[in-house]
């Protein structure tokens, strides 16, 4: 497979078919506030706690996003469905009357209604082709997935599709990291 159309198919069936957990980045820019769904998050280190994802130079949000010093990164659940579509929605309202939203002592904002949330310092601003890495040192935030009931699903994106994940299928297998 050496033709780049076709290695460039091959990449969008294969991730397209690879679940991805959904998060919603939040920053305050000089233009007001800002919200964004991404599936590219991911945890670089625990100690201390980092994480990277990777936002395309082509959405207006990313470009403001960028801008900021400071994010905060929700966690929705399945049943944050309707918040995390509305932010993956180029053009729609994310801070209206509408959102459940407040703005942290430090600045940012943050929609109240997820439980699992972290603000992290903008640590590194990798320019890419296509899009921009980031990573981020988490300074303070919550866990809810102690105090989550049981009925609640992951939100993960599939297939251009959102689908919750159930917790009723997990089973105990080998660390990644072993």
């Amino acid at each position: 497979m050496t033709d780049i159309s076709d290695m460039a198919e091959a990449f969008r069936t294969a991730f397209r078919n690879h679940p991805a957990g959904v998060a919603i980045l939040t920053a305050m820019t000089q233009t007001g506030p800002v919200a964004m769904t991404v599936s590219s998050l991911i945890s670089v280190s625990a100690v201390p706690p980092v994480i990277a994802f990777s936002l395309s130079n082509q959405s207006g949000t990313a470009a403001a996003l960028l801008t900021a010093q400071t994010v905060v990164i929700h966690f929705p659940r399945y049943e944050d469905l309707d918040l995390a579509s509305l932010c993956a929605r180029p053009g729609e309202a994310r801070f209206g009357a509408d959102s459940d939203w407040e703005t942290l002592p430090t600045g940012e904002p943050r929609y109240r209604q997820i439980g699992t949330w972290f603000r992290g310092e903008i640590q590194t601003r990798l320019p890419l082709e296509a899009a921009t890495l980031v990573t981020a040192q988490l300074l303070e935030g919550a866990c809810a997935g102690a105090t989550t009931s049981q009925g609640s699903q992951t939100l993960v994106y599939l297939d251009r599709r959102w689908r919750g994940l159930g917790q009723e299928d997990r089973r105990n297998g080998p660390s990644l990291t072993s």
